[in-house]
């Protein structure tokens, strides 16, 4: 009788391993928003985000108001100006506000974020890997518009409190800036953005342009990447992770019962299994 109730007390025990053994961990490239000026400390749903913005209205780190400033030629948003070398074509100015709802609204940005040290910002994106239908359609759309300088990021004249172009600079059009779409998306941000080869819908690129009604496709695509930074890269060329990722992870409870279970039930043995501590 004794063994008996020890055995059942010992299943017990191990049936509550069980309940708590597998718990997920958030992983934190995912879902998150940067420490940036305009940003929300974190994401969650904005049902009235203004056209452009609209497809990141379930799940945003950027707020109905910044939103609407996204669209606006002169935004109280950094005060910058997109026409600093005349009128930019709705065309083309479609793909800049688009660029600023990404950057603003997107959760999904998480594996390219990257510390800074700046007044306004301490944090940004780094190398995104952009679609190549989304660089080179903004590329084609803004080719024959003019602008007097490369990277947009700095070195303009301030002293009417917008930007405007530097002493000594030219307006040129945008194909002469940037002779390649390559030019353009890596150049004009500090490398916000890096160029692929990568087409929408492959899962390995992230899309500024999507239907929400399809979902998002950058969230598997933020998954992927988030894996592949905590894999080496002989491990990333070959093997594919997995959607969602349950990681093996001991609650205080569990450590705290299982030197009981192993007292009064010495031959269960067992780990946490294929997906435990040695896969991460």
């Amino acid at each position: 009788p004794g063994l008996a109730a020890g055995m059942a007390v010992a299943l017990a025990l191990l049936v509550l391993l069980s309940a708590g053994a597998v718990v997920p961990v958030k992983d934190p490239l995912l879902n998150i928003c940067m420490d940036a000026k305009h940003h929300k400390t974190e994401p969650g749903p904005e049902g009235k985000l203004h056209d452009q913005c609209s497809p990141w209205k379930d799940n945003a780190c950027c707020t109905a108001n910044t939103s609407v400033e996204a669209h606006r030629n002169q935004s109280k948003l950094y005060n910058f100006n997109w026409n600093h070398c005349g009128l930019m074509p709705q065309k083309c100015k479609r793909h800049f506000i688009q660029d600023t709802c990404l950057y603003e609204c997107s959760p999904n940005l998480g594996p390219w974020i990257d510390q800074v040290d700046s007044s306004w910002r301490r944090e940004r994106v780094l190398h995104v890997p952009l679609c190549k239908e989304d660089c080179e359609e903004w590329w084609k759309d803004c080719k024959d518009f003019l602008t007097c300088k490369e990277n947009w990021h700095k070195g303009w004249n301030w002293a009417t409190g917008t930007n405007r172009c530097p002493w000594g600079s030219i307006c040129r059009s945008f194909s002469e800036v940037f002779p390649h779409p390559k030019d353009l998306c890596e150049k004009i941000w500090s490398n916000s953005y890096k160029y692929t080869r990568e087409q929408r819908g492959s899962g390995r690129c992230i899309q500024m342009w999507f239907d929400p009604a399809q979902g998002n496709p950058n969230v598997v695509v933020a998954k992927y990447y988030a894996w592949k930074k905590r894999s080496s890269p002989a491990q990333a060329e070959n093997v594919t992770p997995e959607s969602d990722h349950a990681v093996c992870a001991l609650p205080w409870s569990v450590l705290v019962l299982l030197p009981l279970a192993l007292v009064l039930l010495p031959e269960v043995g067992g780990g946490c299994g294929s997906h435990g501590w040695g896969s991460l």
